[in-house]
């Protein structure tokens, strides 16, 4: 029997063994060397090819990956180490680390308990960097750091080991302050990265060796002797003497938390049902006998098993044949096979149990962020926040009309496996129009459609996704149904940036706000700056706005509650000035007056009246359109700065950064429109001839400059098919 063969039984035989499991990611700044780490671990778990480690790029399986040289989809792998006499499983998801990929990221988080933070030793911590911290950190992901590259500081930068150290520090220190910064406060003392107790390890992926201050403790190697293996070009006989797989697997289980510790603090902070409650206390003891709990972090499409489900389960045993229920599922699904995940490959078993990342096949129901139980009954886990929101959009349609409903069930599938997407399809025009994080993040979308879909497609010129907001207060104003029996008095103001912060990063939830938790929500929103008057009762979140009930004893309004949430949430999607979506308001129910009957107060004569009343305040309160902004990072030779901040200043960016000790390298940092950096990539190029290296990551929205909204909105409103001309308020009065 081969190694991986070998691996693969014992890791059957050990995923019952909670204490010898470790779920773990990798994650970094883009080209930081995370596939190449992933694949040296799993070669050094006999499950590739030593040879192939770090050129073959096991977990970028997928044809575009290979192209591009970028992880794109996270990759589960599961492998066996052994430490200090001891066989674990490692249970392993290598994470993209480019921006328009950042919700694979966040959604692997969810599935995992510890993380190794790969950090680049010449270009140190970067942008991306925190933001896999601060996902982790959200989590309640504990953090361990890898420094890599450490050969180019050598090699190429011709640095002393004076130097080298110095720059170590540099960089651990910065992690360091990240996690200070972000970490929970119960572990304030504890999740720091720490040389000496071997939370940080060095080393080349690449080359496929690393060191850390236990292992070099226990084997005598010097950091000198390291120094003048790479001076010598002599990496081969370090990757013997120091394997990276060897150093970074010990560095995983001596530091990283396995399920049943994890799972106590985890579960109170991504689920909040009853912690006494059967399902609550058998989540927090990864009980495998108990109701299961299984959370979707990622959908896989296989050619031939179809849709693959992949996550975390936190209670309970998923087996095959086994009847479970998708949150929001009227019906259960049947599991048809279950496994295990080793790169591309997956093996199936029979069962597996709670504190396990699994792979279920049948669950056609669920999407990235579904829960899935053994009854209906059971609280869903809290939703995945996601650090970025969709920006721009590219409208698709098949080229030949045959494929058209071949197109649409296409796009079923790639918005389940990737909710980062938003796609909308209008089946008489034949439009989709998808929604995502960046240019490349469509790019990789479309080519997928064509390549692995079979559908030929063309796309439009991305187009910028805009929001709309109010800056002044407006209202009561009042909405009538089209009967003239029932009237809604709406106000609605600009929302407090904390309270909208808080919204976006999961502190108060989406949706509709139950009775038992308005206390909650109103005590969040308070801390957030709104009146004690305002929060008494929150009713309904939606975007980054929220709907409140200022009314007193109005008669029927109970019945009538779900309708005026309905409205509220339809208004919020599609705004009355370009049909954006509204972000940052505030709309407060102040007064209604309700027909006895109730067959005169049904959805038709409801739901017009009130979002005619939000539509006309929010024009009275100066609907203005909010531009979304990227913060953009470009690292260049001294002599080329003057060529990147023209280029720069030529697409209405703010530079608020230039950075030039970093020798003969100098780093831009800028804030730009996203409208204005289509093709940016193209251009910084032969603006730098090449020597640019750039990234960027979200960096909210901002009001549009005034001499431009007027050309934009009508550009919008032509482009949807709407009247040129905006509405006023005036056209909402009944």
């Amino acid at each position: 029997m081969g190694r991986k063969e070998d691996n693969i039984k014992k890791a059957m035989t050990i995923m019952d063994q909670l204490k010898f499991i470790r779920n773990i990611d990798i994650a970094a700044h883009i080209d930081h060397g995370k596939t190449t780490l992933s694949d040296n671990l799993i070669a050094g778990a006999g499950m590739m090819s030593e040879d192939l480690a770090g050129k073959q790029l096991l977990l970028d399986f997928h044809e575009d990956e290979q192209e591009r040289g970028i992880t794109i989809d996270s990759a589960n792998v599961s492998m066996v180490h052994e430490f200090e006499g001891q066989e674990y499983l490692i249970n392993l998801i290598d994470t993209p680390g480019h921006v328009d990929f950042g919700g694979d990221v966040t959604r692997a988080m969810r599935a995992v308990d510890g993380c190794v933070i790969v950090a680049c030793a010449v270009e140190g911590v970067m942008p991306q960097t925190e933001t896999v911290v601060r996902q982790a950190l959200r989590e309640k992901v504990k953090p361990t750091l890898f420094i890599n590259k450490v050969d180019r500081l050598i090699n190429e930068l011709k640095v002393t080991p004076e130097q080298m150290q110095e720059r170590f520090v540099n960089i651990i220190t910065e992690v360091n302050r990240l996690i200070a910064k972000m970490v929970p406060p119960e572990f304030k003392n504890e999740w720091g990265v720490n040389v000496e107790d071997g939370s940080v390890a060095f080393g080349s992926a690449y080359y496929n060796w690393a060191i850390s201050v236990p292992y070099m403790k226990a084997t005598g190697i010097t950091f000198k002797e390291i120094y003048d293996h790479c001076a010598q070009d002599d990496q081969k006989t370090l990757a013997k003497k120091a394997p990276v797989h060897q150093i970074l697997l010990d560095m995983v289980i001596d530091h990283l938390p396995n399920p049943i510790d994890a799972q106590k603090y985890r579960i109170p902070h991504i689920w909040h049902g009853d912690p006494e409650s059967k399902e609550g206390t058998s989540m927090a003891d990864v009980n495998a006998n108990g109701p299961t709990v299984f959370m979707v972090t990622k959908i896989f499409i296989d050619p031939h098993a179809g849709e693959i489900a992949a996550g975390r389960l936190y209670s309970g045993t998923i087996e095959k044949g086994q009847e479970l229920f998708v949150s929001g599922m009227p019906k259960p699904n049947r599991v048809q096979q279950v496994s295990l995940f080793v790169g591309p490959d997956r093996i199936n078993v029979d069962k597996i149990i709670a504190g396990n990342i699994v792979a279920a096949v049948g669950l056609k129901d669920a999407i990235a962020g579904s829960t899935v139980t053994s009854s209906d009954e059971i609280e869903a886990f809290e939703r995945i926040v996601h650090i970025s929101e969709p920006v721009v959009t590219v409208a698709i349609e098949a080229k030949a009309v045959k494929d058209l409903p071949k197109l649409i069930e296409v796009l079923r599938k790639v918005g389940k496996a990737d909710p980062s997407l938003q796609i909308e399809i209008d089946q008489e025009t034949g439009e989709h129009l998808i929604s995502g994080m960046g240019e490349l993040h469509l790019e990789v979308i479309q080519n997928r459609i064509i390549s692995e879909h079979g559908v030929d497609v063309t796309s439009s010129e991305p187009i910028v996704v805009y929001r709309e907001t109010v800056n002044s207060q407006a209202g009561p104003f009042e909405g009538k149904s089209p009967n003239k029996h029932n009237r809604f008095y709406i106000v609605v103001e600009p929302l407090e940036d904390e309270a909208a912060e808080a919204i976006r990063n999961g502190k108060i939830s989406y949706g509709k706000v139950r009775k038992k938790d308005r206390k909650e929500v109103g005590k969040a929103l308070e801390e957030c700056g709104l009146t004690k008057d305002e929060t008494k009762h929150p009713v309904y979140v939606h975007g980054q706005n929220v709907l409140l009930d200022m009314t007193k004893g109005i008669q029927y309004l109970y019945e009538t509650m779900e309708l005026v949430q309905q409205a509220f949430e339809t208004a919020m999607k599609v705004g009355p000035l370009a049909g954006e979506p509204i972000s940052k308001v505030k709309v407060k129910l102040m007064d209604a007056k309700l027909h006895e009957d109730s067959i005169h107060r049904g959805p038709a004569q409801v739901l017009p009246a009130v979002k005619a009343a939000i539509y006309g305040a929010v024009l009275q309160a100066n609907d203005v359109l909010l531009e979304p902004q990227q913060r953009v990072f470009i690292t260049l030779p001294q002599d080329q700065m003057g060529a990147a901040t023209r280029e720069l200043q030529s697409r209405r960016s703010v530079i608020e950064e230039m950075d030039a000790d970093q020798g003969d390298l100098a780093i831009v940092t800028a804030k730009a429109p996203v409208a204005e950096l289509f093709g940016f990539a193209g251009d910084i190029r032969s603006a730098t001839q090449g020597r640019a290296l750039w990234s960027s990551e979200h960096a909210g929205f901002e009001v549009l400059p005034r001499e431009l909204q007027d050309k934009i909105v009508s550009d919008i409103r032509a482009r949807k098919g709407l009247k040129p001309e905006p509405p006023t308020w005036q056209n909402y009065v009944a």
